[in-house]
C-alpha cells in the first residue's frame, strides 16, 4: 500500500473528486471593463470563513473592556465613580463610549459586518452542502496512485466478486457502483455540524439584537424597608430597547425586607443576601433571596441584585423641636472598605435651610491628622462624620439637583466647615436650637430589572453551537474509490484498484483505509508495488 502526504494537482476533471470542502471555488481577477467585478471580489472578501473568523475575533477584543470596566446600563453608580476616581483618562474613556461598549458605534459596526459576513458565507455553503447531500459520489478519478492513500492488487475473483465485497466492507458509507467502479463517501455530518454551528452563531446575534431592540434594563436603589414597582417611574436610571413597549413591562412589586453581607477577616466579601417579599399584580405575597447569579425570576423578568451599600438612619429637628426629616441616607461607597459619601438636603425648615456633606464609615479609623477612614467593610464601629451648612440650597426655583450633590455656592459653613463624628444616639446641635440625630444604620440595595425576549432565540443557538462544533470535531469526510479491471479471456487476474482521500486527520484515515484493504484482499495473489 502506497500512502502519500499530499495531493498533487490533478486534471480538471478530477477536480471535484478531491474537493472535500463546501467553500465556494475563489472569484479571478476582474476582466478589464468589468465594473461590477472589484464588487464582486469586495463581497468575496466579506463572506469569506477568514474574513468571519477575523471579524468574530475582532467582537471578542471589542468585548473586553465591557468585561473589566464598569458599564453604564449594568450600574451607572459605579460608572460615575470611576470618572470621579479618573478625573483625566475618565472622560476620555467616556468619549470613547468605553462605558457603553455594547452600544457604541464601533462595536454595532463589527456585529453587523460579522452579521453580514457570517450570512453571505453561510447562503453558498449551505446551497453547494445541499447539492452535496442530494448528489452521488464523485466518479473515480483517472490517476487512483496520486490520491493520499492507494493500493494495488491482483486476484482470482471476478469483478463482480470484488464489487460485491467492496459493497459489503463500505456498509454505513454512501456507496455508488458504475460499472467496473465504486465511489463512496461518508462524514457528510462535518460539513452539517459546521453549518450548523455558524447559522447557531447567526442566532445568537439575532437574539441579542432582539433583546437590543425589544428589551429593558432599568436599575433601583432600595433600603431596608422600602420597595418599588415594575413601572418606569419607579426606576433610578432607564435603559429600554428601541422598539420597547412600556405595555410590555411584567407587573409585580418587590420590598426589600433586610440585606445581610458577611465578609472574611482580610476584608474580602463572602456573601451577599437580599431578603424580600414580593407580588405579582393583584395576587399574593410570597418571600424570596434574591442572590448573586440566583435573581428573582416572575413571568420572565428577572430581578438582579447588583450593589449595595449604609443607609445611616437620620432624624432632623427644626428650631421648634418638631421632626422634619425622619429616612434613611443612601451613602454611596467610595473604596473596598466601605467608606462612603453622602448628602442630606433640608429644604422644609421654617427660615434657614440646612445643608449636609457626611462620611460615613462602618469601622472607624482615625490617623495621626485626624481623618477617618475604614479599616473593614462590615459594620463593627460606624461612625457618621457630617459637616453642616446654612443657607440656600438652591432648590426654589424648581431646578432639578441630584440627591448625592451639595451646592455651597449660596451657603455658610457652620462652625468654620468643621466636621462632627456622631456615634449611633449621638445629636448634632445645630444654630437656633435645629438638630441632627444619628440614630442607627441599615443598608440599601440596588437592583437590575430585566426583560429580554431574545434569551430563549439565545439558549437555541447556544445548544446549535455547542453540538455543531462537536460534530465538526469529532467527525471525518473521507471519499474511497474501488478500480477493477477484469483479467481477459486468457485466466489473467483481476486487477484492483483503491484509493482515498480525508480531508482532516489523514493518519487517521490511512489506518482505516489499511483496515478497508485487507476485507477486500482476502485471494489477493500479489501486491504490485509503485515505482
Amino acid at each position: 500500500m502506497t500512502v502519500r502526504s499530499e495531493v498533487p494537482g490533478d486534471v480538471k476533471a478530477d477536480e471535484e473528486a478531491v474537493r472535500l470542502t463546501t467553500q465556494p471555488k475563489p472569484v479571478g481577477l476582474p476582466r478589464k471593463g468589468d465594473l461590477f467585478g472589484p464588487l464582486r471580489i469586495g463581497w468575496r472578501q466579506l463572506t469569506s470563513m477568514r474574513t468571519a473568523l477575523l471579524l468574530l475575533f475582532l467582537l471578542a477584543l471589542a468585548s473586553v473592556p465591557g468585561g473589566f470596566l464598569p458599564q453604564r446600563r449594568i450600574n451607572p453608580l459605579r460608572v460615575n465613580q470611576y470618572i470621579a476616581q479618573h478625573p483625566t483618562a475618565g472622560p476620555l474613556m467616556d468619549r470613547l463610549r468605553l462605558f457603553d461598549v455594547f452600544s457604541s458605534p464601533w462595536f454595532s459596526a463589527i456585529y453587523l459586518l460579522l452579521f453580514v459576513s457570517l450570512v453571505g458565507c453561510l447562503i453558498p455553503r449551505s446551497r453547494l452542502h445541499l447539492k452535496a447531500l442530494t448528489s452521488k459520489p464523485p466518479k473515480v478519478p483517472r490517476s487512483i496512485a496520486k490520491l493520499p492513500v492507494n493500493d494495488r492488487w491482483e486476484t482470482t475473483d471476478g469483478v463482480d466478486d470484488v464489487l460485491q465485497q467492496a459493497s459489503t466492507a463500505l456498509r454505513g458509507w454512501r456507496v455508488v457502483r458504475r460499472e467496473h467502479e465504486i465511489s463512496a463517501e461518508k462524514g457528510y455530518l462535518r460539513e452539517t455540524g459546521n453549518l450548523v454551528f455558524h447559522l447557531s452563531l447567526i442566532l445568537l446575534l439575532v437574539g441579542i439584537a432582539l433583546g437590543a431592540f425589544r428589551g429593558f434594563k432599568a436599575t433601583v436603589l432600595v433600603k431596608e424597608g422600602k420597595g418599588f414597582s415594575n413601572t418606569i417611574i419607579s426606576f433610578d436610571d432607564v435603559q429600554p430597547g428601541r422598539r420597547f413597549s412600556a405595555s410590555s413591562l411584567v407587573p409585580f412589586s418587590v420590598h426589600l425586607d433586610a440585606f445581610r453581607a458577611t465578609y472574611g477577616p482580610d476584608g474580602k466579601a463572602l456573601t451577599f443576601d437580599a431578603a424580600v417579599h414580593w407580588a405579582p399584580l393583584g395576587g399574593a405575597e410570597k418571600t424570596d433571596d434574591i442572590r448573586v447569579n440566583h435573581p428573582l425570576d416572575v413571568g420572565g423578568a428577572k430581578t438582579y441584585l447588583i450593589g449595595h451599600g449604609y443607609a445611616p438612619h437620620i432624624i432632623v429637628k427644626d428650631t421648634t423641636g418638631a421632626v422634619i426629616d425622619d429616612q434613611l441616607v443612601a451613602c454611596l461607597p467610595q473604596n473596598a472598605q466601605f467608606l462612603s459619601t453622602c448628602v442630606i438636603k433640608e429644604a422644609n425648615t421654617t427660615g434657614t435651610q440646612f445643608g449636609f456633606r457626611g462620611v460615613f464609615t462602618p469601622t472607624t479609623v482615625t490617623d495621626s491628622t485626624g481623618h477617618v477612614g475604614s479599616s473593614y467593610p462590615g459594620l463593627r464601629n460606624p461612625v457618621l462624620t457630617v459637616a453642616a451648612f446654612v443657607g440656600d440650597l438652591g432648590v426654589d426655583p424648581g431646578t432639578p439637583q441630584s440627591v448625592y450633590n451639595l451646592d455651597t455656592s449660596a451657603m455658610t459653613p457652620v462652625d468654620g466647615g468643621q466636621a462632627h463624628a456622631l456615634l449611633p444616639g449621638q445629636v448634632f446641635h445645630l444654630p437656633g436650637g435645629a438638630s441632627l440625630t444619628y440614630v442607627d444604620t441599615k443598608q440599601w440595595a440596588t437592583f437590575q430589572v430585566t426583560q429580554d425576549p431574545g434569551k430563549g432565540l439565545a439558549l437555541v443557538a447556544s445548544i446549535g453551537m455547542v453540538g455543531g462544533l462537536m460534530l465538526s470535531l469529532f467527525i471525518r469526510r473521507r471519499r474511497l474509490w474501488v478500480r477493477v479491471r477484469a483479467g481477459g479471456t486468457d485466466g489473467a487476474p483481476t486487477t484492483v484498484e483503491v484509493g482515498g482521500l480525508a480531508r482532516t486527520d489523514p493518519e487517521r484515515y490511512a489506518l482505516e483505509f489499511a483496515a478497508l484493504v485487507r476485507q477486500l484482499r482476502p485471494k489477493a495473489l500479489s501486491t504490485v508495488v509503485e515505482e
